[in-house]
């Protein structure tokens, strides 16, 4: 059971949270639809749409929820820059990762900003859908979205009648998944978030504009990449080859649900141009019972990096998955009812924003996720 003085606590800290984005609202209204927002998507409502959100704050419409959404006078990137800023008053530590990943929202109808058929992780398959990048922070305190942007395909891109129904501004063109990556790892680093490390899958890891804004910034990585990803003069599967009988060693790449993710790994050294203090290579992981299922890691580490470091490094890419369960079965990440552009980015860094509200009460009140429950 929760105590009183337990939930006083915790409504002084969404109260601080939004006193950290009044300054972005010029009226007290959107001031107010700010909080009743953030404390509905916290609630434990069964969904967390704008019926559900409206009538959480006493409304007898959506109305005032939508046009909070879509035409009230406020910029979700400033408040997505305020967010990260918060993430890293809590959960920040030097040796922490920055973790790039994409998520997608399915949809029915074509009129959502950014929507058509194409492959979703989520659901696995080509669907109807919305796909969103993100960038998470993930260090020893915690984890937490910092950064997001929706996928423009490029058959959005260049239908100026789709684009104006949706609000998509003028500024914004076709953009790759790697160079939205790479965008929000520039406003990551330019904004001194304390970090040593990148990570994500293939889709960036592949890209190597991605990796070398990584290292033109001083950072290490640990990026997957597909077998057929060329290093050197071969794909990095018939590097495999190169890997003596002994050079496999057993490993946890962190915990998961079932305990202990545990793979068999190797490591093979790459000379490039030499940088002092720095070393790359090859990281291979094989799938425990499954000796033929490989998946492959370019790597960018400090000398003396050891095997089982990196491993955890490689590992950390889960904690962006966590960060969209938690958000979209906590907060409503996927449950918004909005088509426009402006409506996604303001209800992704709202629903973002709030699980950080939970983030920081987990590491200020002992067994909070248990009395939560």
């Amino acid at each position: 059971m929760t105590h009183a003085s337990e939930a006083h606590r915790w409504a002084d800290q969404l109260d601080d949270l939004v006193a950290r984005i009044a300054p972005r609202f010029s009226r007290v209204e959107p001031r107010r639809r700010a909080r009743a927002y953030l404390q509905g998507l916290l609630s434990p409502l069964e969904r967390k749409n704008g019926w559900h959100l409206a009538e959480a704050a006493g409304d007898a419409s959506p109305d005032g929820v939508q046009d909070f959404l879509a035409r009230m006078h406020w910029e979700a990137d400033a408040v997505r820059d305020d967010l990260q800023t918060y993430v890293v008053e809590h959960l920040g530590d030097p040796d922490a990762v920055l973790v790039l990943d994409e998520t997608g929202f399915v949809k029915k109808g074509d009129k959502s900003a950014g929507v058509k058929r194409q492959y979703s992780g989520t659901a696995g398959r080509i669907e109807n859908s919305q796909i969103g990048v993100f960038l998470a922070y993930a260090s020893r305190h915690g984890h937490a979205l910092i950064d997001r942007a929706l996928y423009l395909p490029e058959t959005w891109a260049f239908d100026a009648a789709r684009r104006a129904e949706a609000g998509v501004p003028e500024s914004v063109s076709f953009t790759t998944k790697p160079k939205l990556g790479q965008a929000m790892l520039k406003r990551a680093f330019a904004a001194g978030v304390p970090c040593r490390w990148v990570v994500g899958d293939c889709v960036y890891g592949a890209d190597h504009q991605t990796r070398r804004l990584i290292e033109a910034h001083g950072r290490g990585y640990v990026l997957a990449v597909t077998s057929a990803q060329r290093l050197g003069f071969k794909p990095v599967e018939d590097w495999l080859e190169d890997v003596p009988a002994r050079g496999w060693r057993r490993l946890s790449a962190g915990d998961g649900a079932k305990g202990p993710r545990l793979y068999d790994w190797a490591y093979l050294p790459y000379r490039t141009p030499p940088v002092p203090g720095w070393t790359t290579g090859l990281l291979i992981r094989r799938q425990k019972g499954r000796p033929h299922q490989f998946t492959f890691y370019l790597t960018r580490a400090p000398e003396e990096t050891s095997l089982a470091e990196l491993v955890r490094i490689a590992g950390m890419r889960w904690r962006i998955e966590s960060c969209f369960e938690e958000a979209k079965g906590e907060t409503g990440l996927d449950e918004y009812e909005v088509r426009a552009w402006t409506g996604w980015h303001r209800h992704i860094t709202l629903s973002m924003l709030a699980p950080c509200d939970l983030s920081c009460q987990r590491l200020t009140t002992p067994g909070f996720w248990q009395r939560k429950a």
